[in-house]
């Protein structure tokens, strides 16, 4: 797939081939059909982001899409000033939950984040991930799979700026799937009917 370029849906529109998975991914359609790659404002909701992007590492994307739900409830809804104050009950709490993926590090990541993101000051974080945005038109618009970058110099020094910040679990490649996600580049393929729309 990696060379693959747009693939038709069955109702005619072009997609980026992993938004148009298997008819049992229908979650891949609906969540690049209406959610990445458009901006996303705001300290909770880019935390938020920043989470899931970590969970996800090693896994599939659907497998946190399917649970995003369960994330949210276990999170407070990815309050960073509710997470930030999680206990080691909290914590245990969370590695029995059936409805997130129960990886003690990425829990414990996912807490240190909040409290690293709630030092900073309203706004900062949202400005510090965005400060990071290349120009639009300094990229060249992907055809293929083959022409999406897994890093890039932006999201090595997000990364960097991330963890100096205290942030874990924020390598480059997880700083630019946050990126692609958040809608700081566009990644949808030229053909994709979702392009332009971002």
């Amino acid at each position: 797939m990696s060379g693959q370029g747009v693939v038709p849906g069955p109702d005619g529109l072009l997609r980026c081939p992993w938004g148009l998975e298997a008819e049992t991914m229908a979650d891949y359609r609906v969540y690049h059909d209406t959610e990445w790659g458009r901006p996303v404002h705001g300290d909770d909701a880019l935390y938020e982001r920043i989470c899931l992007e970590a969970f996800q590492s090693g896994l599939s994307w659907l497998t946190i899409l399917r649970r995003r739900e369960g994330f949210r409830a276990a999170f407070a809804d990815f309050s960073i000033a509710k997470v930030a104050e999680f206990t080691e009950a909290d914590e245990q709490r969370l590695i029995d939950d059936p409805g997130i993926i129960r990886n003690r590090a990425k829990i414990a990541a996912t807490i240190s984040n909040a409290r690293a993101a709630a030092a900073l000051a309203p706004g900062e974080l949202d400005e510090l991930i965005w400060s990071h945005a290349p120009a639009p038109d300094g990229r060249p618009v992907p055809r293929t799979a083959a022409d999406v970058a897994a890093i890039t110099p932006e999201s090595t020094a997000l990364s960097r700026d991330l963890k100096k910040r205290g942030f874990r679990f924020v390598g480059p490649t997880t700083a630019y799937a946050l990126m692609q996600a958040c809608g700081l580049v566009n990644d949808h393929l030229a053909d994709c009917h979702s392009r332009d729309t971002v």
